[in-house]
């Protein structure tokens, strides 16, 4: 039962999300609003709990999620024949770009610190 509680608790935090980015026309996701209002309410543990057992259930099913990404690659394989490579470098770089701007941003504090 607990879990359900969980599952629309984050359905009432994602729906209010979106009420907030298209009613106050934001440049913000909707999605991205709930999650920064549900991070806020996982101080709570009428929220915490509920959440943390829906969040158990999906993790311990997360591979049944793959299913339809691998479905649909295999419905576009003449696409990813067509433009895999590209999209091979593309994630490549931009994997390495992350990584270098998440090392820069956990790096530029730490030098502040050390003056």
């Amino acid at each position: 039962m607990k879990g359900l509680q969980g599952m629309a608790w984050l359905l009432v935090f994602q729906s209010v999300g979106e009420v907030l980015s298209r009613g106050l026309a934001l440049p913000f996701p909707g999605p991205v609003l709930g999650m920064m209002l549900l991070l806020a309410g996982l101080r709570f543990a009428a929220v915490r709990e509920p959440v943390a057992e829906c969040a158990g259930f999906l993790l311990s099913h997360l591979s049944l999620l793959f299913v339809p990404v691998g479905v649909g690659v295999m419905t576009h394989l003449a696409l990813l024949g067509q433009y895999g490579g590209r999209m091979l470098v593309i994630i490549a770089l931009s994997t390495w770009i992350g990584l270098g701007v998440t090392a820069l941003v956990l790096w530029w504090p730490d030098r502040r610190r050390d003056r």
